[in-house]
């Protein structure tokens, strides 16, 4: 039944896609009459231990993480989530990310988003006879966001983002918000290899119980290779929502950056 709920569920998303990338060509053909481009980005990894879009919480499990990021002009861009089970396949969760520049300079930028839709999965036990099965269960959740980005220099920036999202349906959290302070900073190591680190301080309230906790992703990268390898460690500061006293995970990506030129 998993399996079967995955099939229809990845088709979903490849029909969910095909829309947008030819949305964004629509959108590009009335912003220049002589050229369209639409910029692709996409990463998928390979990790030990899965980190949710919240780093408060992870899968503790091998997983596979999927991210795009398809932009059709300067201000509009889609950009969903995908993140998966190694063990079983299974999905873990889906995130639609839609967001809109409404700020648009060379030193500042900001932006406000929603996720639609955020689908969380669990896994359901049922008895049957004789056996136990197992079927997937979804949370449903709408969350939006904002973001401010300043940018230093081309290698630093830092940025204020905060979320609120409302559980609509019985088993997701009613009110989740989320405020983070993060910075990015990209060191480079020789003409080829960079070093990129990216701390954040955040708070997250989950209805009435609420923390802080400060996070990082490392991510060492070579021009001459699409692979690269990463890593996040998350550390509760003060908090009183379930979590381990300390997490992390190492993995291995692949990323993709293209550009569909599309000329009359």
């Amino acid at each position: 039944m998993i399996y079967s709920f995955t099939k229809n569920i990845l088709q979903k998303i490849i029909l969910t896609l095909f829309l947008t990338i030819t949305l964004q060509i629509s959108f590009a053909q009335d912003t220049d009459s002589t050229s369209k481009i639409i910029n692709f980005r996409g990463a998928a990894s390979l990790t030990n231990n899965g980190f949710s879009f919240i780093p408060a919480f992870s899968l503790g499990k091998p997983a596979a993480i999927f991210n795009f990021n398809i932009n059709g002009g300067k201000r509009f861009s889609f950009e969903p989530e995908f993140r998966f089970a190694l063990k079983d396949g299974r999905p873990w969760s889906f995130i639609f990310i839609w967001r809109y520049k409404i700020i648009n300079q060379n030193r500042f930028q900001a932006s406000i988003g929603t996720h639609f839709p955020a689908v969380p999965f669990r896994v359901l036990a049922y008895e049957t006879t004789p056996d136990v099965k197992n079927t997937l269960a979804v949370s449903r959740v709408i969350p939006v966001e904002y973001t401010s980005n300043f940018i230093i220099n081309k290698n630093n920036s830092i940025n204020l983002f905060s979320l609120y999202a409302k559980g609509v349906s019985d088993d997701a959290t009613n009110h989740t918000a989320l405020v983070s302070l993060r910075a990015v900073s990209t060191i480079s190591i020789n003409k080829n290899l960079s070093f990129r680190i990216n701390p954040q301080l955040f708070y997250l309230k989950l209805d009435e119980k609420d923390g802080y906790y400060f996070a990082s992703n490392f991510t060492l990268s070579s021009k001459k290779t699409p692979f690269y390898l990463g890593s996040t460690i998350n550390k509760p500061i003060k908090t009183n929502i379930a979590g381990k006293s300390f997490d992390w995970n190492i993995s291995l990506g692949y990323s993709l950056d293209r550009k569909l030129i599309i000329k009359k």
